[in-house]
Parts: C-alpha cells; sequence; structure tokens
C-alpha cells in the first residue's frame, strides 16, 4: 500500500494561533471551544460560524469574543449582530458562503477547523486549503465529494491537513511521521465501527426502526445526521472513502470491523505482522486535541482509560445484507468519478427525509441504491462538476423518496 499522498503536517509556529472554527454550535464546534477554553496561552479564536443558531452562537461570542461572527442565514445574522450590539460587543457579523471562505482564508487566521455537516462545508474547507491554511477536517464531505481536487488544493496551497474522526486521526498517530512519507511496510488499514444501535437487530426489525431509536447511540454524542449515518454505517462508508484520499489507499487495502465498546478508534496491519492501534475513551475532545496541538500533546479534558472497567474488547465482521449503505460506499469509491458525490448527495437528501419521518429506516439504503443505479458518472474535473453532481443526485433522490413517502 502506498501512503505517500499525505502532507506531512509540520509544527505550527510559536505563539498564539488565531483559529476560525466552522460550524461552532455543533458537537465538533463545541468541544473544540472546549479544548480551546484549556489553552488560552495557544489559540485565540478569530471568527465562530453557524447555519441559524442565533442563541449558542451568541453565547460562544460572549465567551470567546471573536472578530468576525458568520450565520448562513441572513435573518439568523441580522438578530445575532442585534444581540452583539446589545451586549456592547465589537464581533462583525457576516452571512452567506462567500463570508463563509472569506474567514476560512483570511490572512489572519493559522488554522481552521472544519465542522460544518455536509455539503455546505465544501466551498470554505477548499478556500481554507488555497490559502495554505492548517485544517484540521471533520467534514466528511469535502473528501467523500472532491477527494482529489481537495487534495490537489492541499499541496498547491502549502496548506497541512490533520484528520478529525476518530478513526482516521487513529489511523495518523499509529502512523509514526518516517512511515508518512514513504511505504512504510504498511499492509492494511483497519477502520473500526461501533455498529451503532441496531448491531444486533435482525432485518424485519431493522425496517420497523424508529427516529428516536436511530438517534440513540450507544456510545458516542453526535449531531442527528452524523447519528443517523452511524445506525445506518453510512457514516463509515463515508469514511472508507477519506482514508482513501487521506492515506492514498486502495479500496482493498481498507478494512471495517466492527468494535462495539468503541475503545479502539482504529488500527494499522503492517507487513512483519505487527498491528499497531490507538485506544481510548470515546471522547472527540481526544483527537482535536492531538491535531490542535500536534505535534505536541494537549491536556484535552478527557478522562483515563480504565482497562479493568472495560475488561474485554470484541470484535465482529459488518454484515452488508442488514447494512447494505456500507457496501453501496464501498461500490462508489471504487467506481471513481463523481460516484461518491452521488452517494452522499442522495445520502443526505434520504437522511433528512428519515429524520423529518417522511420515511422509513432501511428506505435510505434503497433511495441512495436508487440515486446510484440510475445516475451517469462522470470525472471530477472541476468543482463545478462536483457541484453539478451533487445538485442532480439530490433532484434523482427527492424523486424517488415519492416512492417511500
Amino acid at each position: 500500500m502506498n501512503i505517500a499522498g499525505f502532507t506531512v503536517p509540520q509544527p505550527l509556529a510559536t505563539g498564539v494561533q488565531n483559529i476560525t472554527i466552522l460550524g461552532a454550535t455543533g458537537t465538533i464546534g463545541q468541544n473544540t471551544l472546549d479544548v480551546i477554553a484549556r489553552h488560552p496561552d495557544r489559540f485565540r479564536v478569530y471568527a465562530l460560524t453557524a447555519y441559524s443558531r442565533v442563541n449558542e452562537l451568541f453565547e460562544q461570542c460572549c465567551k470567546f469574543l471573536p472578530t468576525y461572527a458568520v450565520m448562513l442565514d441572513a435573518d439568523a445574522a441580522e438578530a445575532l449582530s442585534i444581540k452583539l450590539k446589545q451586549a456592547g460587543l465589537t464581533t462583525q457579523v457576516l452571512f452567506g458562503v462567500e463570508a463563509l471562505e472569506q474567514v476560512s482564508s483570511d490572512v489572519t487566521v493559522d488554522v481552521v477547523m472544519a465542522a460544518i455537516v455536509g455539503a455546505a462545508g465544501l466551498k470554505p474547507a477548499m478556500a481554507a486549503a488555497k490559502a495554505g491554511k492548517r485544517i484540521l477536517l471533520a467534514n466528511k464531505e469535502t473528501l467523500v465529494m472532491s477527494g482529489s481536487l481537495f487534495m490537489q488544493a492541499i499541496e498547491q496551497g502549502g496548506a497541512t491537513l490533520l484528520p478529525i474522526d476518530s478513526e482516521h486521526n487513529a489511523i495518523f498517530q499509529v502512523m509514526p511521521q518516517r512511515q508518512l512519507s514513504s511505504h512504510g511496510g504498511v499492509k492494511k488499514i483497519l477502520l473500526t465501527a461501533s455498529g451503532g444501535p441496531f448491531r444486533q437487530s435482525t432485518a424485519s426489525e431493522l425496517e420497523a426502526v424508529t427516529l428516536a431509536q436511530a438517534l440513540n447511540h450507544p456510545n458516542w454524542v453526535m449531531g442527528p445526521k452524523i447519528t443517523i449515518d452511524s445506525a445506518t454505517m453510512m457514516n463509515k462508508g463515508l469514511e472508507v472513502i477519506e482514508a482513501h484520499w487521506l492515506f492514498n489507499a486502495p479500496p482493498e487495502s481498507i478494512e471495517v470491523i466492527v468494535h462495539p465498546q468503541s475503545v479502539i478508534h482504529s488500527m494499522v496491519e503492517y507487513i512483519d505482522g505487527s498491528v499497531l492501534a490507538q485506544m481510548g475513551n470515546p471522547d472527540m475532545r481526544t483527537p482535536i486535541a492531538y491535531a490542535l496541538g500536534y505535534p505536541d500533546r494537549l491536556e484535552s479534558g478527557v478522562s483515563s482509560l480504565d482497562m479493568f472497567k472495560i475488561a474485554r474488547l470484541d470484535f465482529e465482521k459488518p454484515d452488508s445484507v442488514r447494512f447494505p449503505c456500507l457496501k453501496l460506499a464501498f461500490d462508489a469509491l471504487k467506481l471513481g468519478g463523481t460516484a461518491p458525490t452521488i452517494l452522499n448527495a442522495a445520502n443526505e437528501v434520504a437522511v433528512s427525509a428519515f429524520i423529518a419521518e417522511k420515511i422509513g429506516f432501511m428506505d435510505i439504503p434503497r433511495i441512495i441504491e436508487s440515486v446510484l443505479e440510475d445516475s451517469s458518472i462522470h470525472p471530477v474535473s472541476d468543482l463545478q462538476s462536483v457541484i453539478d453532481a451533487d445538485a442532480h443526485a439530490r433532484v434523482t433522490a427527492s424523486e424517488r423518496m415519492l416512492a417511500y413517502s
């Protein structure tokens, strides 16, 4: 396996680092601010962004005093601006995608936490890459939709990339730097998956899954979209595509292993028979702190792992019959081109419909498979080709959804 495509991050310059957090009110954003608050001598919040959660972003602005606050929604931006002025704060409020790109690429910014969920995070992450920032990537869709373009932008812009997903962060941690620049004897990447809340459910039980059940993840606290993706195992499928781009790994060198305790976050197998694993309590502050401090280790607030309390570690093969989303993701990766973009778009539409309780749980993979089968796959030549494929797939998915509503 050749993993030479990964850019080895260089240490940040000394002094206080200015950070933009894209998706500040989400789970990753909140955990990032928690870690930053523990290290005021190392980080300053330059910009915070959100979609429309005015009260949450206002509270964060009051605590961290960013230069900019960005809302995607114009009405929300106006409401936030009024609240900030009434509080006597000087934070400037902007809105829209262009504003997200601005606070991601501004010359003042050193680090960008890319944590906007979904396709909306693509453009600001790309802007940060072109501007040569250190990017802490928590947005799966950036690599899933436009992996080749994004990695090219990272290289051309002189940016550095650190993965925030616990699995990819774990892989990076157990691959020493000297092995990131060459073959390094790596045989296989082993991505662990919790199996979600329905790991032992029968096919008939999966057909009857409710929204409340799907949102009840046994190990992790995440936003609703990612939690549903975990329940369908699409989350792991998207991570397979991410791993392909991050570590230049062919699909056959990536294996998914169900590990219900979520203590081992991922492993790397070497040609000499060694398997190195990164372990820890399931808390996103660990990978966030590692990426923020790299190559240093920072105190994260995560409690120590109690091996005696855990007592055992279990592993299972994933069931692609009960969880077809995982196979669909591998299929899309092998097809290449715009196939992963189509997969992601159809999934976003289907998951949104499930959250709105318009379709059933197992209708999600049915809609995705139908859209993939009926869509033309094209090479990814530029960002517009990605955006066009995404838009077309969303329309197709919405049409297919009518059959299940």
